[in-house]
């Protein structure tokens, strides 16, 4: 899905715009990733997306997303504005891991990240959920609803992904613009509140 025309007043930044923060959305292969990216994104968003090949079938595990055509091969991003003074810049991170070694220069310099889990596939999670634990960056975690996805309590969902209490942990449609932006602004709180004790 691509994003249509968008009229000039919306893609260039009003001059109210103080604060422009670089986030990561990130989550492992076929989370949704994109998707989000594409709902709220108030530009035309950037993706580079191939094909998936023969070849990418032996290295890439499509347990879960066999319908998947696609993939992201270096980053997708999108902007958003939160009222008129905060602006988000998005990047999508690749969810495989024979593309880390982007990781380090898609990171470098993010505020936050917004980590999508499958819960049709927890275990896939795992090895994003500790390479951005290893980089430091205060993150918050959505569940995008599949239809299809069991439905477990909090306490399962944290107990599960090794959660500290204060991670955010909400629900979202990556489909749904409301529901993705909103589970942005779980992230942006929760930086707000990690940043208030360090300004007193």
């Amino acid at each position: 899905m691509h994003s249509p025309a968008v009229p000039a007043d919306v893609a260039h930044l009003p001059d109210s715009a103080r604060e422009l923060v670089k986030i990561l959305v990130t989550g492992p292969f076929g989370v949704g990733k994109t998707t989000l990216i594409d709902s709220v994104s108030e530009i035309r968003p950037l993706h580079t997306e191939e094909h998936l090949t023969e070849a990418s079938v032996q290295v890439d595990d499509l347990a879960g997303v066999r319908d998947k055509t696609t993939t992201t091969v270096a980053i997708d991003f999108g902007r958003v504005s939160l009222g008129d003074s905060v602006v988000l810049y998005l990047f999508g991170t690749p969810g495989q891991e024979r593309f880390r070694p982007l990781w380090d220069d898609i990171a470098y310099g993010a505020l936050g990240a917004l980590v999508l889990v499958d819960t049709r596939r927890i275990d896939a999670s795992f090895d994003v959920l500790g390479l951005v634990e290893e980089s430091g960056v205060p993150y918050a975690v959505a569940l995008n609803a599949f239809p299809d996805a069991k439905r477990y309590s909090e306490e399962q969902l944290r107990r599960a992904l090794d959660l500290e209490p204060d991670t955010p942990l909400v629900t979202c449609d990556a489909r749904d613009t409301n529901a993705s932006v909103d589970a942005l602004l779980a992230l942006v709180q929760h930086l707000i509140d990690r940043m208030a004790p360090e300004a007193t």
